[in-house]
């Protein structure tokens, strides 16, 4: 790979990350302060991320890998994403910020799938390659929380009183039009001729069902729908929770768990060696146990190494559970189905997992504040917490960690 190449892809990552990191984590924070959304508004809105999940294999599957050159596609998903971040700059009401945040995520999922798309048609070796252009995605996310919180200071209590969040997705808009310009400066990434009677089920990856007929797998694939449960409780309320209780610079010691997502990748294949598929993804769940339970018993003054704690342990949530899950769904694959049940699980997790989990955090948070409970955010973060000690259970005494022999 040349460098220039090298460069190319890893700005397009940078940007594409920067972009979601830039207005997404203080989101939550935002439409509780500014547009005083209900829980159950919010559930609506933050559900808008998993439709997005949902609905983007139909555009990418139907129209983008036929008839449109990637890069340029790109381009234009981020020109019209610049839009609607406007848009969602200018509204004044959750029922108006809605529609705009749907054809957002719908056009952002889309643009996720086509630069991961771009970078694997031209990169030589992708296998070896596409981490080290990946990781600065993670960076972009950084810096986005960085630049929110110690050079703008838009997540202060005074700049959350006086508005000054909405400006986050005035960054977002300048972004996206950035990588929407940049975009059409990428390599040229025309069409890829693929089976012309291509099924339905197989863009969307249901042909890959029948593998549930293997208990193990279908343990594993319940597991990560469940605990997708939990996952959109940090995603709907951990900002909102920081910013409530008086911790510094929340949004910047949100993108920690970025920085820990990176280092844990180097370390998945050391435990994975030694432990094997069931106990490094028990490792995973029993993080979101122990997050959860530091954000119920933390503060912002003497046990703030709590919250830090909490937030750190991202990486291990979501790379040992996760990035192992995709492992291992790709060894039960095989290449028949390697790219269809790929599909199959990522719609599970971040399309009907979350999709619950959104709306079980907004009916959580709207009982909570409706029965005026005390100590509302220790709650809050405890029912999580057995949520995700239900699937640690299910996990531990129904999934057999048997020797799989690769079906590539």
């Amino acid at each position: 790979m040349n460098f220039s190449l090298r460069i190319q892809l890893s700005f397009m990552m940078f940007l594409e990350y920067f972009i979601k990191g830039a207005w997404f984590v203080t989101l939550g924070t935002y439409l509780t302060s500014n547009l005083k959304a209900t829980g159950f508004e919010m559930a609506n809105i933050f559900s808008t991320h998993s439709l997005g999940a949902v609905i983007a294999p139909f555009f990418i599957g139907l129209i983008a890998d036929k008839y449109f050159r990637a890069e340029r596609l790109l381009g234009i998903l981020h020109f019209f994403g610049a839009f609607l971040l406007f848009l969602m700059y200018q509204a004044t009401q959750a029922s108006d910020f809605y529609p705009y945040v749907l054809a957002y995520f719908i056009a952002y999922m889309s643009s996720l799938a086509l630069s991961n798309a771009i970078s694997f048609r031209h990169l030589p070796n992708p296998r070896q390659q596409f981490p080290s252009i990946r990781v600065w995605g993670t960076i972009g996310w950084i810096i986005a929380g960085i630049t929110i919180s110690y050079i703008f200071h838009w997540d202060k209590s005074e700049a959350i009183a006086s508005g000054a969040l909405k400006y986050t997705f005035l960054l977002g808009c300048f972004s996206s039009l950035l990588l929407g310009l940049f975009s059409f400066t990428l390599p040229a990434t025309p069409p890829v001729k693929t089976e012309k009677n291509k099924s339905m089920a197989s863009l969307l990856g249901l042909d890959a069902l029948q593998l549930l007929k293997q208990k193990d797998f279908l343990i594993f694939f319940t597991s990560a729908i469940l605990i997708c449960i939990p996952l959109a409780f940090y995603y709907q309320n951990a900002n909102p929770f920081l910013t409530a209780i008086g911790l510094p610079n929340p949004t910047a010691k949100m993108a920690l768990g970025q920085f820990s997502e990176a280092i844990c990748l180097l370390f998945i294949p050391f435990f994975f060696s030694r432990l094997g598929y069931k106990k490094t993804i028990l490792i995973g769940i029993a993080a979101w146990i122990i997050r959860y339970l530091l954000f119920a018993y933390g503060n912002a003054d003497n046990l703030s190494f709590m919250l830090i704690t909490a937030i750190l342990l991202h990486g291990v949530c979501y790379d040992f559970l996760f990035v192992v899950g995709q492992i291992y769904t790709d060894t039960i694959a095989g290449d028949r189905f390697k790219s269809s049940a790929q599909g199959l699980v990522t719609i599970a997790m971040y399309g009907v997992g979350m999709l619950i989990g959104f709306w079980v955090a907004g009916y959580i948070t709207e009982y909570l504040k409706e029965q005026q409970v005390v100590n509302f955010w220790k709650q809050l973060w405890i029912s999580p917490a057995i949520i995700a000690s239900l699937v640690f259970v299910l996990f531990l005494f129904l999934f057999k960690d048997q020797k799989i022999k690769d079906k590539r």
